[in-house]
């Protein structure tokens, strides 16, 4: 085709777009003027709460500011923070009890959350499980991880793990909120960092962006899961995750094939690996410790 005959048929494109542009016409009785609805309001941040059974004072700007930044994030994840209240109801009642055991806070609980979102996650950085321990730090704190077995992965034995670092941590600092920001950035961090700031307040620290935003997340955390109806989310109307009944089987001998195992024992491999995160093999070896495993009950 012609250049001529080319820029004939554009003008003529652009003639007939702009002709039925104009011819467009507003419906009667309604506008163009797009309405945009307004967030709702947030409650607002506290004069002050508790948290570890320790009193914090909200009055000053930079900490309710930074209080508030964690507020929002959470109220407008929904996706996240449904699925958080949902999965709470299953395993909270199994983390309060062993946090009540070991003598550490009922708050710690909420670390947890922060740490994983209730989710067997893994970090870039390999820290897994509930409580994202590191594979040094899970063996510190008695954890067995090898090629079979890692019990990061376990609810109730990582939780008694968390409480080791935490009560270690506690006696290092004699101040739970101190001790909770360690499990982000460790206990000799932590102390060189208040050293070199002459601070003994976590609230009066200088830090890098995780650690700093830590403690306050907790405490967002605890602000909307005890009180989720102030925030715009209704427990009531969700489908809660109740606790799954299952039935304990103690293993003393290896097992060559969990799958085969599994289905000699009424369930299926699925159902292992599901109630069973921590058997991360296709088999278990058995030599100076036994092993519980659960299966559904029916």
């Amino acid at each position: 085709m012609r250049k001529s005959s080319v820029l004939i048929l554009s003008l003529f494109t652009l003639s007939f777009i702009i002709s039925c542009q104009n011819q467009m016409v507003e419906p009667e009785g309604e506008s163009t003027e797009q309405v945009v609805e307004s967030a709702p309001t947030l409650p607002k941040v506290p004069e002050k709460m508790s948290l570890f059974g320790e009193q914090i004072e909200l009055d000053n700007f930079d900490i309710r500011e930074r209080l508030d930044k964690e507020i929002i994030v959470n109220t407008y994840f929904h996706s996240s923070t449904i699925q958080i209240l949902k999965k709470a109801n299953r395993y909270f009642p199994l983390i309060e009890k062993i946090l009540e055991e070991e003598g550490v806070p009922n708050d710690m609980k909420y670390l947890c959350v922060i740490e994983s979102a209730l989710n067997q996650a893994t970090s870039p950085s390999g820290a897994k499980g509930f409580w994202q321990f590191m594979p040094a730090a899970g063996k510190e704190n008695g954890l067995l991880i090898n090629k079979e077995v890692d019990e990061r992965f376990h609810v109730g034995k990582s939780t008694r793990a968390a409480c080791d670092y935490l009560k270690t941590a506690k006696r290092n600092f004699n101040d739970w909120i101190l001790a909770s920001a360690s499990y982000n950035c460790g206990v000799g961090g932590l102390k060189k960092v208040m050293k070199a700031q002459e601070a003994k307040s976590f609230f009066d620290l200088y830090m890098n962006r995780e650690t700093t935003r830590y403690v306050f997340r907790i405490m967002a955390l605890k602000l909307l899961m005890e009180n989720p109806t102030d925030y715009g989310f209704d427990p009531e109307k969700m489908e809660l995750y109740e606790a799954v009944e299952t039935r304990q089987i103690e293993v003393d001998k290896s097992i060559p094939d969990l799958a085969k195992w599994a289905n000699d024992n009424g369930s299926n491999l699925r159902m292992l690996k599901v109630l069973n995160p921590w058997l991360i093999s296709t088999k278990l070896t058995v030599s100076e410790r036994t092993f519980t495993i659960e299966l559904p009950a029916k």
